[in-house]
């Protein structure tokens, strides 16, 4: 964490920053979130991400007492005062403190300044393994603060040499605990379009791939795959190798994949130059 956060309607010292005990996020878990990159000092497709955190608010019943240009001021100050030219920002709405313990209250508004770590080079030149697991996320539209399982399950993961975790149900798969899923095969890109978190990065990679295929995909389509990468705001790309103990295609990070990565961080150049 960085020494500035912005909670209780002002910027403070992040090591002084609370919740109320009885507050839903922690006794329910029930709270959104949104989590966005800086670079040269710029929210990296900012306004993307404010899009979902105030559709996220709406969704899930939580009012949002500040309008987006007041994001957008905080945003600015917190990334100046905690001179965060290559970090990321956490915005986190409380499920609040309510009557019955229950339902959706008036929720607190933290945004903290955060230090970020990139997966390992390696793991860009030799791909990564994902771990199948038959779960389908609640409303997964959202981006709530619900990981209980992927927090309970991710030691598994550790001990298998995995990344993390590719879901499907009834044969079909949607994305991984953090990050959507792309497939490759025979030169079309394809991602699954159900029980899916709508990512920036995924959106983007689509904006620039330019023809993308976005269908129910099965977890047989995979296996047979040429190529598979995972992508999020804190991965970027991260080419797929292997899925529990089959690897796909020859075993390596496709042209594809490799490809559309490079073009991505040109785009990052574009916009924060």
């Amino acid at each position: 964490m960085k020494p500035f956060c912005f909670a209780d309607g002002k910027i403070i010292d992040t090591q002084t920053a609370i919740i109320h005990p009885m507050d839903l996020g922690l006794i329910r878990g029930y709270g959104i979130f949104d989590f966005f990159r800086t670079v040269n000092h710029q929210g990296l497709f900012l306004e993307d991400y404010l899009d979902r955190f105030t559709a996220s608010a709406e969704k899930t019943f939580l009012p949002l007492d500040y309008s987006r240009e007041e994001l957008r001021q905080i945003i600015r100050q917190l990334i100046e005062k905690n001179d965060l030219e290559q970090g990321g920002l956490r915005m986190v709405l409380s499920g609040g403190v309510s009557d019955n313990h229950f339902s959706p209250a008036d929720g607190k508004l933290f945004i903290f300044a955060e230090s970020l770590i990139f997966p390992s080079e390696e793991k860009y030149e030799k791909g990564v393994k994902l771990l199948t697991l038959e779960y389908v996320r609640p409303i997964a539209d959202i981006k709530t603060t619900n990981y209980a399982l992927a927090v309970w399950h991710s030691a598994q993961w550790k001990k298998q040499g995995a990344e993390d975790v590719l879901y499907h149900m009834n044969g079909f798969i949607s994305e991984s605990s953090r990050s959507n899923f792309f497939i490759v095969k025979d030169g079309e890109l394809i991602t699954p379009s159900e029980h899916i978190l709508l990512g920036i990065t995924r959106k983007n990679l689509i904006k620039i791939a330019g023809q993308v295929t976005i269908r129910p995909v099965s977890l047989q389509e995979v296996w047979d795959a040429d190529e598979a990468f995972i992508c999020s705001t804190t991965k970027v790309l991260l080419p797929v190798t292997q899925i529990d103990d089959r690897t796909i295609g020859n075993g390596k990070p496709g042209p594809i994949s490799v490809n559309l990565l490079e073009k991505f961080k040109e785009l990052e150049k574009e916009l924060t130059y």
